[in-house]
């Protein structure tokens, strides 16, 4: 007799998205962005994006491989990180520190801690804060849209007025190569918001707090959200479904959390950009962000030894 019935846990929710689907949503949401940084950065910025994907892809098959787990590489999850991480460097960096930080990334930040699901922090944006303390000078040299010269004048570091709203919106300015184009980003971002991949709360909080914070302070509203890591990092990063909170309260204390963090790093500390340190530091507080947020069960009352129990 056919099964027609079977027996679980709750919760029974079901939904036909898959994990490849909205990987591939993200991809397609990223790939804008991406061919026009290397467009305009030109073959190096090919180079490292493809370096980035495949060193990334490749870990995560050898670990599987090696620990003799099923393999992921299919979920394209691997494949997000190497175009996260490409994306979030210069193409002056050479293609050997790439592929250090795509394996950073896929093995100790998420293999290590039991593969997709169970990473405490983003892997691209640790890996590329890695990769940041270790080669710093690497890090931080950066092209000029279509030439070949090196400078470290990106809008954040350049003096105010140096660039219009024009080249910042739509990127023609020296940065990472999937960083330049706020537009491209956030179209990219719109698309995923009516596939309902990301809600919007993260990045309007991160984005707005951000905005806020240069206003009163007398800052460049327009350089401070437009010229640099700021819409990258808000859209793509900061709203990964493993490290953001899960309530709409949370998302907003967590999106607020990680503009008021930029914006403190950019105003008082050595570094012009603090995108990647304010996420991965709200990442870390996302299980106690977790728990203040969460409603509590209908009828729950708390039992005096630390337990509950349902009135």
């Amino acid at each position: 007799m056919e099964k027609l019935f079977s027996v679980s846990s709750s919760p029974h929710l079901r939904n036909i998205e898959t994990t490849t689907g909205i990987m591939t949503d993200v991809l397609i949401a990223l790939s804008p962005a991406a061919v026009f940084g290397c467009i305009i950065f030109g073959l190096k910025a090919v180079l490292l994006l493809i370096t980035c994907i495949v060193c990334a892809v490749l870990a995560e098959f050898l670990w599987n491989l090696i620990l003799k787990k099923p393999s992921t590489v299919g979920d394209l999850s691997a494949a997000v990180t190497g175009m996260l991480l490409g994306m979030n460097l210069s193409s002056q960096v050479p293609l050997w520190v790439a592929a250090i930080g795509s394996i950073v990334a896929i093995i100790v930040v998420k293999q290590m801690f039991g593969g997709i699901g169970c990473n405490f922090a983003n892997p691209a944006i640790a890996a590329r804060i890695v990769l940041l303390v270790s080669f710093p000078g690497m890090m931080t040299k950066f092209s000029e849209p279509l030439v070949d010269t090196v400078t470290s004048a990106t809008p954040l570091a350049a003096e105010q007025g140096t660039y219009t709203f024009n080249n910042l919106f739509f990127g023609l300015h020296s940065g990472c190569i999937g960083e330049t184009s706020a537009f491209l980003l956030i179209v990219g971002g719109l698309y995923l918001i009516v596939r309902r991949v990301i809600s919007p709360v993260i990045p309007l909080c991160f984005v707005g707090t951000v905005a806020f914070m240069t206003l009163v302070t007398g800052g460049d509203v327009v350089t401070a959200v437009f010229g640099g890591g700021l819409i990258l990092g808000a859209i793509f990063m900061a709203t990964d479904y493993t490290t953001s909170p899960v309530t709409p309260a949370g998302k907003a204390v967590f999106g607020v959390g990680c503009g008021l963090i930029t914006f403190v790093i950019r105003k008082f500390g050595s570094l012009p950009e603090g995108v990647s340190y304010s996420i991965l530091i709200m990442n870390i507080l996302v299980p106690y962000i977790n728990k203040f947020t969460l409603s509590k069960p209908f009828g729950f009352v708390p039992a005096k030894n630390g337990g509950g129990k349902n009135g």
